[in-house]
């Protein structure tokens, strides 16, 4: 497993590869991607069984599902990174004819992209569905999603969380990404959330917190501390409080750069921020 300081320097990374796939094409969501960079630096360098000879039904795998899909830019950096497809395609991001689109799609068969997940609110359908199959299948691995705060404004996915724990899916663990921003203001503002612990806990879930939800460590520990619930008739809930914009100060604790892309300006003070570790593409 790699050391602490190892995951570190990966996140440093992807988070220079954030910046710069958005700044190339003037275009994508850097908030949330920053937001999340530790969260899946510590998913697929610590935590999943995968294996990167990608097939659509994972048999015997961990599976992922990112439901807020605007976020691509760090999923497609941490695949890249993790050995899915090579570092070099993020160059492509966005642009004509890539299999890096804005938000990620199956038909041009990206390694390690298993939904399309441009439209809020269906992740958590999908990864129940997923959890039952592996039942079915008796595949004893788990299914992972993230969604995305704001996304739980939907009424689909209060169906599903119904219907998760209804079922009794205890193979699934949803992390919600609790930074409190949308792409309009903050969630409490647009439409508030309440107390999401005591509405997942009333709905019939188990669930955890990680406070400092950009600390390595942390994520580790809450991770495998709901592994560690999973089984026991419940799904469960990881509320990962996150700081969006993260690593960039200018970007961090705001919604203004939910979607908007650093000018040239920017992107060199963000770069300078974040020390290049394993080489940019």
């Amino acid at each position: 497993m790699p050391s602490i300081q190892e995951l570190q320097d990966f996140s440093t990374q992807v988070r220079r590869d954030i910046l710069r796939m958005v700044h190339a094409v003037n275009s994508g969501h850097p908030g949330g991607s920053l937001g999340c960079t530790e969260f899946f630096t510590v998913l697929y360098q610590e935590i999943l069984n995968y294996s990167t000879d990608f097939t659509m039904n994972g048999e015997g795998e961990d599976l992922f599902f990112l439901s807020n899909g605007h976020i691509s830019p760090v999923f497609y950096s941490v695949l890249a990174r993790s050995g899915f497809f090579p570092v070099k395609e993020l160059a492509t991001f966005r642009k004509l004819n890539t299999r890096l689109q804005g938000h990620p799609t199956t038909h041009e068969g990206l390694p390690g992209i298993r939904i399309a997940s441009g439209s809020l609110g269906q992740g958590m359908s999908v990864a129940i569905g997923a959890a039952q199959a592996k039942k079915l299948n008796n595949d004893d691995s788990i299914v992972y999603s993230l969604h995305g705060d704001g996304e739980l404004q939907e009424g689909q996915a209060w169906e599903a969380i119904m219907y998760a724990a209804g079922k009794k899916v205890d193979n699934l663990i949803s992390t919600v990404d609790y930074n409190k921003q949308q792409i309009d203001g903050a969630t409490d503002d647009v439409m508030p959330l309440g107390d999401l612990r005591s509405k997942f806990e009333a709905f019939g879930w188990d669930v955890l917190e990680i406070q400092e939800g950009n600390s390595i460590e942390a994520i580790i520990s809450g991770i495998k501390e709901a592994k560690s619930r999973t089984g026991k008739g419940k799904p469960v809930c990881i509320l990962l409080h996150t700081v969006m914009g993260n690593g960039i100060d200018f970007m961090m604790h705001t919604h203004a750069w939910h979607g908007k892309a650093p000018n040239d300006e920017q992107l060199a003070i963000g770069l300078s921020q974040n020390a290049e570790t394993l080489g940019d593409y």
